[in-house]
């Protein structure tokens, strides 16, 4: 959900409100549980390692950074966008659009990026390469509007896109390419000839097929940039799920709330991906909310799936209440990302944090905390998250459960309060131990005490455990599990 943004301008626009709630604005996808799973050999391996990571970091940055606003959304005229009343509609997009004369990252340093999403325990990366509005942050040949075209352009790593691979690379990370399949800023989207009341492109298709032929042609090309020049790609990320062809729009799409035109926004994903697993062989498509064979996994964002799913999926969800930077926003605890990764993970999902750096290129000095200090739980119960498959009996109140098939080893974790002392025992019902098996904690490698009557299990916690006064966001005990 966003929160209020207060948008910073140039002294020639007044401070602006942009209110924007979740519930309203129908840029929230959703969960489904239509799922087709690959054929493709190599698709199917790469969808099994991408499944094993669990947690990732999405990174938006873009022009929006700049004031410190709502990613593109604030160029769209649909009633949940509020901008200015006394400056024109006209005015407010010749102002976004020109700021890519103030965007200049004097600080960019992706490797410092990579070091605190490794130093946090995050396995892959989803880079934001051109959000809605058409900022392009690589060296696209098909558009000025671009980050190496400003005055960024005399960096060294100007091609942003590019370093930012490079980084993550070095740290071991899957790469994503996040693409945004609308661009707001192409003639062949919006049309300069008519208004553009929407998310939508302005015009009608069947009647102007050249017109939209071109826009194919252009996110072709966009698109073959980065699976040709950029090196290893792993997934390819498309946003924008209402481009998408006629006939697979549904009642999910239709729940969002936003205008369906007349006409079919089908850019030709079956090509695209052609193209790009030549390229990229086993490349994962994530044609988000467009089901079928190119959403390899699904995306629920900004929120968790309410049951368990037998398919592959990330809950996408942002580290503050926002994708971009936007100063002074509100963090979240490490508890509660650690507790949404607990819970994503038994439910078998990864969980892809969100971060937005700032204008400078750096990241804020809380989200590097906060994935520091999600760090510190991960290097001591990784082993629970890491490499593991779902169970039959996955939760029982605070307890969720994992299971590591090639060791077969159950994990309990156990989800704590912020700031609650360590219990004396924990309990949970089902997942019982074998007979004879010993319980550890997996902190310390310490055996456990534990008991068992009836389906319960009783864990009771050693007086050196409690000693040390820690403030932990989750026990993780590890078993073998008794046969099911």
């Amino acid at each position: 959900m966003y929160r209020s943004l207060l948008l910073n301008v140039t002294s020639f626009f007044i401070f602006q409100l942009i209110m924007v709630t979740a519930y309203s604005q129908g840029n929230i996808h959703p969960q489904s549980t239509q799922y087709e799973w690959p054929t493709d050999k190599l698709v199917k391996e790469k969808l099994e390692k991408w499944q094993d990571q669990k947690f990732g970091m999405i990174i938006h940055w873009g022009l929006y950074a700049v004031p410190g606003i709502i990613e593109s959304w604030a160029l769209c005229s649909e009633d949940w966008i509020n901008r200015d009343s006394t400056k024109s509609y006209d005015d407010f997009k010749k102002w976004y659009w020109g700021l890519q004369k103030d965007f200049n990252p004097a600080h960019f340093d992706p490797d410092a990026w990579a070091r605190a999403g490794k130093e946090a325990g995050m396995r892959y990366l989803v880079f934001t390469t051109k959000h809605h509005d058409g900022f392009a942050m690589f060296d696209t040949k098909q558009s000025d509007f671009s980050i190496a075209k400003g005055p960024f352009a005399g960096n060294p790593k100007a091609d942003v896109a590019k370093y930012v691979f490079d980084a993550f690379r070095k740290q071991g990370f899957m790469i994503g390419a996040y693409f945004s399949k609308p661009d707001w800023h192409s003639e062949y989207y919006w049309w300069p000839k008519y208004a553009t009341p929407n998310r939508n492109n302005n015009y009608d298709i069947k009647k102007n097929p050249w017109r939209w032929n071109q826009f194919k042609q252009y996110t072709y090309n966009q698109i073959g940039e980065l699976m040709h020049h950029y090196g290893s790609i792993d997934i390819l990320w498309l946003d924008g799920g209402w481009v998408r062809p006629r006939e697979t729009v549904n009642e999910e799409v239709l729940s969002w709330g936003a205008p369906i035109p007349d006409w079919s926004q089908d850019i030709d994903i079956p090509s695209i991906a052609a193209m790009a697993r030549q390229a990229q062989p086993g490349l994962l498509v994530v044609d988000r909310t467009v089901h079928g064979p190119y959403e390899n996994y699904q995306t629920p964002e900004q929120r968790i799936p309410a049951k368990q799913l037998d398919h592959p999926w990330e809950s996408c969800m942002t580290l503050a209440n926002n994708w971009g930077y936007v100063p002074n926003d509100r963090f979240k605890s490490a508890a509660q990302v650690i507790h949404s990764l607990i819970e994503v993970v038994a439910k078998g999902g990864n969980l892809l944090l969100g971060i937005g750096p700032k204008p400078d290129g750096t990241l804020p000095a809380m989200a590097v905390e906060r994935l520091a200090e999600i760090g510190q739980w991960m290097r001591v119960n990784g082993d629970a998250i890491y490499n593991t498959r779902i169970t039959p009996n996955y939760n029982d109140g605070a307890v969720y459960f994992t299971q590591n098939n090639t060791t077969n080893t159950r994990y309990a974790l156990v989800c704590l309060k912020e700031n609650e002392s360590f219990p004396s025992a924990v309990t949970w019902h089902g997942n019982a131990p074998a007979k004879g098996t010993s319980i550890r904690l997996l902190q310390t490698g310490e055996k456990m005490a534990w008991t068992q009557e009836g389906d319960q299990t009783t864990v009771k916690i050693s007086a050196s455990v409690k000693k040390t006064g820690e403030q932990l966001p989750a026990l993780v005990f590890a078993f073998t599990p008794a046969h099911e």
